[in-house]
């Protein structure tokens, strides 16, 4: 079994992740600082608590588990956040991201799957976006993940430190089994949040921006499975470990739903009407982000295996879960 180090293990993508390496044969060894992710996440292998900008503490961890590689997932990833607060941003995302590929450099790494993100394209110039698509972020968020890919490609370059990057469109859903899920606070995301405001009588739910250039004026989003988008990191670790050169992937179903057409299926699905309120649109939010996943179906051999009726049912099984438990520890 070989030990694969999982920066960000305890997160919402990354418990995922290591849910899906666990069944590869992989032993993922998170670590996290707690600050986003959840202890009890971490269920396939150990949690090692540390921040990425401690260099000691990573150098620790990596003689003390000797991974082969790292999946990078440690990021701050608010994009309203990241336009309120870009220096905090700035100091995790990217000092604290080249701070750890460091630490793995010096510990005798050479692959590393990196964690992504489709707004480092900007608005888009064709729909849908592939991977040769003009990278121009709207938001200090995609400019942070931008840098660490212009990084790995450096390292690339000069050394040899093989990377892949995986640029997600909009992880959602949750394990099926109910052994973790979406879980942030406070949660930004649109379907947890209409799946609380449908478990809520249809209250609480709004939508922002109403006047996008969009066939409903509401912002336009390609929502892939977390599962999926684990799976892929397993064939992206796979292939760099048997030699693969350093990519870049497109994570997304190539379908666009909008807010409105996303609220209206969680009603349908819950059963609950509700009309969202309007709010004005949030800054740095792309009107339309949809995938050209081509690249990843012909490279990698990835392809999305759950639809949007896969995820609202596994999103809502999990929601109503934890809105259970919630309430037991009333």
């Amino acid at each position: 079994m070989q030990t694969v180090l999982v920066s960000g293990g305890a997160g919402y993508v990354g418990s995922h992740t290591c849910l899906r390496l666990a069944e590869a044969g992989f032993l993922p060894v998170v670590f996290d600082n707690l600050s986003n992710g959840h202890a009890e996440f971490v269920q396939w292998g150990p949690l090692e608590v540390g921040d990425i900008r401690d260099a000691a503490r990573l150098d620790a961890v990596f003689a003390a588990h000797k991974p082969v590689a790292l999946l990078h997932f440690a990021a701050l990833i608010e994009v309203g956040e990241s336009v309120q607060s870009p220096g905090r941003f700035y100091d995790n995302n990217v000092a604290g991201a080249i701070c750890l590929i460091e630490a793995a450099r010096r510990a005798g790494i050479k692959a590393m799957v990196f964690s992504s993100t489709c707004a480092t394209y900007g608005d888009p110039q064709q729909v849908p976006m592939d991977e040769t698509h003009p990278q121009a972020p709207l938001n200090p968020y995609g400019h942070t993940k931008l840098m660490i890919e212009q990084v790995l490609r450096d390292l690339d370059r000069y050394s040899d430190f093989r990377s892949i990057a995986l640029r997600y469109f909009n992880a959602a859903g949750a394990d099926p089994e109910g052994r973790i899920g979406e879980r942030h606070h406070p949660e930004t995301h649109a379907i947890p949040l209409a799946i609380a405001a449908a478990m809520n009588g249809g209250q609480g739910f709004k939508i922002f921006g109403d006047d996008y250039p969009t066939p409903d004026g509401t912002a336009v989003r390609d929502y892939v499975h977390v599962l999926d988008l684990a799976d892929a990191h397993v064939l992206a670790l796979r292939a760099l470990l048997a030699g693969g050169p350093s990519d870049v992937f497109n994570l997304g179903t190539g379908t666009g739903t909008s807010v409105n057409e996303l609220a209206a299926a969680i009603g349908s699905a819950s059963g609950v009407e509700f009309t969202p309120g309007r709010a004005a649109r949030r800054g740095g939010d792309a009107p339309v982000l949809v995938a050209d996943n081509r690249k990843a179906r012909e490279v990698l051999g990835w392809a999305p295996r759950r639809d949007l009726k896969d995820i609202i049912q596994s999103a809502w099984r999990w929601h109503e879960a934890e809105a259970r438990r919630t309430k037991a520890a009333e």
